[in-house]
């Protein structure tokens, strides 16, 4: 009697892979990777052609080499990384080095991987990019509104989703959180929400800032002192440290804090314990610490000037902002959310945003990042105060002078593509262009031979002399041009 046939109840789901690479041979290899553990493959050979590809199919993981036809993998690993289905890209390269790997794990490559790879590594870190993923998707996105639901973080980008992703894995931990990005990215609003999604929240948030510390005050600002402890000194006074007890500490800009007083601190972080000034006794302060800074601390360590002791103990888990310009589907959201708080607390109606308004602010590059989008904001509407719509007018000149002089710079740089191409395809330019150039190098000649005699030019050349200082004018030559 033949035995029943036991269909698996848990099949295990059949993953989309894409191979992005010209390397046919390396993609024969990755495809017979993929098929033999299970799953499905799409292979092309052109960035352009992956890139079409991710926008049309899910795909979990993309394997995507460095160097193709038509441009760098690394230029374009963002645009995967943030396509429909945000799949794992693993970056393979036959010219591996330092710069690339750094720039593709800081742009979300899930691994950098050097040709000729091993069989075996390749299939690891394949199973291993989609064990993260099947984790993460059983995970769901319940962490993700949790980090964000007494934040008051405004955005739902990728990369903006990313920091929300690590806020909520973090927050209900006791580690100790380095916050980065450039200035103006929200890094106080992001430990804000690390505090009020803790064990923590209803204890204190403490905020020390720590660029404006004069040096001979750090200790007893942070420490506290006793009664007597100098002139002024009538009663003990408890530091930040001691006031953060059972809440956070949170250290803004960290990489301004005095050497003289980091190894101070990194013994409060190690023990929980402390030297209030003029005491005899120590106390204790159970404070979960986060700190934030615009500024490269491991370049700092390198330099001397910063413990690299003390970097290890801030840096338990870190969460990297992404500026502004690369986060431009917030900025209209973030935008109208400023807005109408704006509004609001000039006791105005809501006002709209023209077109034109919403394309200058996402063009801009926003070099302060979110707090100078919302002073820019703030200037529209002072700029608008009784109009009911803002218009790019209304915004701050020195953005206007930039949004001009970018597109200007841009027309510049299309017409002179447009001549190298037109000059590599060997065709004739547009007449127009094409009168233009004979016409000015007619005049430069002229005023050559003439060495810049108005009246003889004009009697060489058959033109009034009005007509000659016209076109003098137009195309920008000095009348005492005689070279």
């Amino acid at each position: 009697m033949t035995a029943p046939t036991v269909k698996n109840k848990n099949p295990v789901p059949v993953k989309n892979i894409l191979i992005v690479d010209d390397d046919k041979h390396m993609c024969g290899l990755l495809t017979r990777i993929v098929r033999k553990i299970g799953h499905q493959v799409q292979c092309t050979f052109r960035l352009d052609e992956g890139l079409r590809a991710v926008s049309c199919r899910d795909f979990d993981v993309v394997f995507l080499d460095v160097n193709l036809p038509d441009g760098s993998g690394l230029d374009r690993l963002q645009l995967f990384t943030e396509s429909r289905n945000a799949p794992e890209v693993i970056i393979i390269t036959g010219a591996g080095d330092a710069d690339g790997a750094e720039l593709a794990i800081r742009s979300g490559a899930w691994d950098y991987i050097q040709k000729p790879a091993h069989v075996q590594n390749m299939t690891l870190q394949l199973l291993r990019a989609l064990q993260y993923r099947d984790e993460k998707q059983a995970k769901g996105k319940s962490s993700k509104l949790m980090a964000v639901k007494h934040a008051g973080i405004v955005g739902s980008s990728p990369q903006i989703l990313t920091c929300f992703d690590q806020l909520a894995r973090v927050s209900s931990t006791d580690a100790s959180i380095l916050i980065t990005g450039e200035t103006g990215t929200g890094k106080e609003l992001f430990a804000q929400a690390v505090h009020q999604n803790s064990p923590r929240h209803e204890r204190p948030f403490v905020v020390l800032d720590c660029s404006a510390l004069p040096d001979t005050l750090v200790e007893g600002i942070l420490f506290g002192h006793a009664k007597g402890a100098f002139t002024s000194a009538d009663k003990p006074q408890d530091g930040l440290v001691k006031q953060a007890d059972e809440g956070t500490l949170f250290l803004d800009e960290v990489g301004e804090l005095p050497l003289s007083v980091q190894k101070a601190f990194l013994r409060v972080l190690q023990e929980k314990r402390f030297r209030p000034l003029g005491s005899q006794k120590e106390t204790n302060s159970d404070f979960r610490l986060v700190a934030a800074t615009n500024r490269n601390l491991s370049q700092l360590a390198m330099e001397g000037n910063f413990r690299e002791d003390l970097l290890f103990r801030l840096g338990s888990f870190s969460i990297e902002l992404p500026p502004l310009r690369n986060r431009v589907g917030d900025i209209i959201e973030l935008a109208m959310h400023h807005l109408a708080k704006v509004c609001e607390r000039l006791k105005i109606g809501v006002k709209g945003l023209a077109p034109e308004f919403m394309d200058a602010l996402t063009t801009y590059k926003w070099p302060g990042n979110v707090r100078e989008l919302f002073h820019a904001v703030e200037r529209a509407v002072a700029a608008s105060l009784y109009e009911p719509t803002l218009y790019a007018k209304h915004l701050p000149d020195e953005i206007r002078i930039y949004l001009v002089k970018d597109s200007l710079s841009k027309a510049d740089t299309s017409a002179q593509h447009v001549t190298r191409t037109l000059k590599r395809l060997d065709l004739p330019p547009p007449f127009k262009q094409h009168r233009k150039a004979m016409e000015q190098q007619y005049l430069l000649d002229l005023l050559t031979y003439t060495k810049g005699n108005i009246r003889k030019s004009c009697e060489l050349s058959g033109l009034s002399r009005s007509r000659l200082y016209d076109l003098l004018r137009l195309h920008k030559i000095s009348p005492d041009h005689h070279s």
